[in-house]
């Protein structure tokens, strides 16, 4: 039997998910390194009063990943809106919470929901407790917590993780040792993205590492994060907290938005992020420059399987 390619995608978020669908029929070896800096929502509340690392976006992963009949996972990702207690939680969060409980560990809680849901690849927490992210803003403010960072609606200067000694788990760093390929988004750059990459050996990590690096650049512009941001704004913020310039290939969409959905995004103070191509050249990033997108539901998406066949592209092309 060959082989396969190895992928490592890093991020968090609903675009991570949104990708892994469209990756996951290829014949590669997928890994899947997950935030765990969640702090709001059913995330949150479990690990306040559980004590445990946030499920959430390793919940959205595990379905995206999952090749199980659909009523499964929609049974998995089923979000409770009665019911004093249970309003808001979904009951993957609550199956992870339980998972972990009984077998003490965040991370053999994954591996064996892995098993029950046929997962094809793995998912791995960035690390196996829970970190808070904080921003340093523009104005020397410090804002913690990763849901209250884009509500503070300043500009950020920079994030950080606490605690600083935090250990990524060897599974992480041996996957990211051995890719073929490195995937960093799409997802919320500083919300989603570097809180993988700030967890320490993590980052340096994947600047050592061999393999290309690609980034998914995110369609849209977030208010209380990258507001105004273009394209090669992703880029410096990347290499200003890596301290390395490390990005191979950027992925950025041609603009191709209907005006009714940009008037909604707009009311939101979202944009487009635009590809200043020039200036991502001089970088010195190869630059793919397409239309990426489609709207789901008047919600602007990454085409999961344009973009997964690109990237399955450039690994072919690197191997």
């Amino acid at each position: 039997m060959d082989v396969q390619p190895k992928i490592v995608i890093i991020g968090g978020g609903t675009g991570l998910s949104v990708l892994l669908r469209g990756l996951k029929v290829y014949p590669v070896d997928i890994t899947a390194i997950v935030t765990v800096a969640d702090d709001g929502g059913s995330s949150g509340r479990l690990r306040d009063e559980l004590k445990i690392p946030p499920p959430g976006d390793i919940r959205n992963v595990l379905a995206a990943l999952s090749d199980v009949e659909p009523l499964v996972e929609e049974l998995f990702q089923h979000r409770f809106n009665k019911g004093d207690s249970l309003t808001g939680h979904s009951l993957g969060n609550l199956i992870l919470a339980a998972m972990t409980n009984i077998t003490g560990d965040f991370t053999h809680a994954i591996k064996e929901m892995s098993k029950v849901l046929n997962v094809r690849g793995r998912v791995l927490p960035a690390a196996n407790s829970s970190v808070m992210l904080h921003a340093e803003m523009e104005d020397r403010s410090v804002v913690s917590g990763e849901s209250k960072i884009p509500a503070s609606e300043k500009k950020i200067k920079r994030v950080f993780l606490t605690p600083e000694d935090i250990d990524p788990l060897p599974e992480t760093i041996e996957a990211i040792q051995e890719a073929d390929l490195i995937i960093l988004g799409p997802g919320s750059l500083y919300t989603s993205i570097l809180p993988n990459l700030l967890v320490p050996k993590i980052g340096q990590e994947v600047c050592r590492a061999k393999a290309k690096k690609v980034y998914i650049c995110n369609v849209m512009t977030q208010p209380g994060e990258t507001l105004g941001y273009k394209a090669s704004d992703h880029i410096k913020a990347l290499y200003d907290h890596m301290h390395c310039a490390f990005i191979d290939t950027i992925l950025v969409n041609a603009d191709s938005i209907p005006d009714l959905i940009r008037q909604r995004y707009a009311a939101e103070l979202a944009q487009p992020v635009q590809a200043d191509l020039e200036e991502l050249e001089q970088l010195g990033l190869s630059v793919i420059h397409d239309l990426l997108i489609t709207d789901d539901r008047d919600v602007i998406r990454h085409d999961t399987n344009k973009v997964a066949g690109l990237l399955y592209g450039i690994l072919q092309e690197s191997i």
